[in-house]
Parts: C-alpha cells; sequence; structure tokens
C-alpha cells in the first residue's frame, strides 16, 4: 500500500529563540548554517535534492529486473527494478512504477480503497489492458489525476527513501488502450505531476515508451528515456533525439537485438531479455548486452 513518509524537522523554533536571546548574533549564524540558508532563500537540502535528480549516463551496461532483483551481471551499472526491490549496491538505480495501470496484484486493493480511481465503461465495468490484465486508472479529470499524484507519488517518495536515483513510470501509453475515454492531453498532465513528484524527491524521471510523446519532453520533465522493443518499431532515432542519447533499450526478440546493436550499439544502452524478465537462475532467463 502507499505511505506517507514523516515531514523532515525544522530549525525555525530554535533560530526563533536564538534571536530573543543576548547570545543572539552568534545563535542566528549557527541556525543559519546548521539550516543551509543561500542568498536566494534555498535551504541547502533543497539545493542537494535538485542536484540528485540526475539521469543515467548515455551508453552504459544495464539490466532490467522486473520479473525479481538478482545480482546484475559483471559490467552493469544502471539496474531497474521494482519499487518493492532493494536497489542494487554500487550501481544506479531506477525504480520501476506502474503510474497509469494497476498491478492485477494490486486490483483487489484498488477496487476497495479506491473504486473511483479505476476508468469504467458506461456500464460501469473497468477498462482492461488485456495484453497484461491490467485495469487502467481514471486520469480523465484534474480532480482524479491529482488523487492519483498523491496515491503514486507516495510510491515514488518511498523509492527516493530506499535509495534509489530515478523512477520510470510504466504505462504512459496507456491512453490508447482507453476505448477512447482517454487522452494523449490528459496523460500528458498527469506525467507533468509524477514528474515534479520525482524531481522533489530528488529522483530523476524517465520516459517508458510512447515514442509518439517524445516531443513533449521539456513540457513534462522527463530526463531520459525506457524502450521497448524501438529497435523493433523503428523508434530508437526518436528517443535518441529527445534524449541525447540517454536511452535505456529493452529488446525481446534476438533478430531484433541484433539488428538495434549493429546500429545503436555504440550510442545507446541495449539489453536482450526474455519477454518474462525472470531472475536469474530460472528457466527461460535471456539476459545479453551488444
Amino acid at each position: 500500500m502507499p505511505f506517507t513518509p514523516t515531514a523532515p524537522p525544522s530549525l525555525a523554533s530554535f533560530a526563533s529563540f536564538a534571536a530573543r536571546i543576548s547570545v543572539a548574533p552568534l545563535l542566528v549564524a549557527l541556525s543559519l548554517a546548521l539550516t543551509g540558508c543561500t542568498d536566494a532563500g534555498t535551504t541547502t537540502a533543497t539545493a542537494t535534492a535538485d542536484r540528485a535528480a540526475r539521469p543515467p549516463r548515455a551508453n552504459e551496461p544495464f539490466d532490467y529486473q522486473l520479473g525479481g532483483a538478482y545480482d546484475p551481471p559483471e559490467g552493469v551499472r544502471t539496474v531497474i527494478r521494482d519499487r518493492t526491490a532493494d536497489p542494487a549496491p554500487g550501481a544506479y538505480n531506477i525504480c520501476y512504477v506502474n503510474a497509469y495501470q494497476a498491478q492485477p496484484d494490486a486490483v483487489e486493493w484498488w477496487q476497495k480503497n479506491h473504486p473511483n480511481l479505476l476508468l469504467r465503461h458506461a456500464d460501469g465495468t473497468t477498462v482492461i489492458d488485456e495484453d497484461w490484465d491490467e485495469p487502467l486508472l481514471d486520469i480523465s479529470t484534474a480532480g482524479r489525476r491529482a488523487q492519483l499524484a498523491e496515491l503514486v507519488g507516495a510510491w515514488i517518495d518511498g523509492c527516493a527513501d530506499d535509495g534509489f536515483d530515478a523512477v520510470e513510470a510504466d504505462n504512459l501509453d496507456s491512453y490508447l488502450r482507453a476505448d477512447g475515454l482517454l487522452d494523449r492531453k490528459q496523460a500528458t498532465a498527469f506525467a507533468r505531476l509524477l514528474a515534479e513528484r520525482a524531481h522533489a524527491a530528488g529522483l530523476a524521471i524517465g520516459q517508458k515508451n510512447a515514442a509518439e510523446m517524445t516531443g513533449l519532453r521539456d513540457r513534462i520533465g522527463f530526463d531520459f528515456a525506457v524502450s521497448e522493443e524501438c529497435g523493433r518499431y523503428d523508434e530508437c532515432d526518436r528517443y535518441a533525439d529527445a534524449y541525447d542519447d540517454r536511452v535505456l533499450v529493452i529488446e525481446y526478440r534476438r533478430a531484433d537485438f541484433t539488428a538495434v546493436c549493429a546500429q545503436w550499439g555504440e550510442r545507446l544502452a541495449i539489453v536482450l531479455r526474455d519477454l518474462d524478465v525472470v531472475p536469474a537462475g530460472q528457466r527461460g532467463h535471456i539476459n545479453e548486452r551488444c
């Protein structure tokens, strides 16, 4: 379930007390040093959070571990794991969040706690992404987007608390599977809320798929991209141009992997994975880099 982290303590009361006693100048100076005030009126903590929102480096070997965490292969610098997993020690870690759809094992929770946030047809039935058996979340109004941003935002905060460096918000393109009930404008508006939340937590945020939305990078605030099968669908150039090669590519077919490595292997980070992304050591596990 989502959670809301406790707000950090404030030193405002200490500064106020210091100003009223005889050693005020010294204590006020100490208070300012502790709170890290700058000429711009920001704090050191805020500035640190801003600097921490850094994207992964272009073309560094990465691994896609959504099916379960395992020790990254030798040479891997960047790892994508589900938000319920721990970050990989010593790596640049990206936290996977299913932001636009409900995970199959969480459908009951959504139905019990937030039934109004599931997208529904006129007859009341939920709209389902049939490929993954995931109900779509309802981002059709500003009010519902705000509610969802709080729920998903708490997960994003949790990623930051756990030590991740970035977040990828999956199913940005769910509006294409919404039977006409959602549109790109609504998906963009929700993405902006998530980007603001991620940056406030000191995390970079990646665009997941939706090549048709790469032109909205600056409007939304995405920092990098994660693309499934851009080689197969001849879309890698769109991501590479929009994100200065900060693109993590997952291919699921060997022929596509071979072709994309030949064309983009020196610029983009590319991995071949099995469709179920099962952990290393399990039957069906496939894991190769260019």
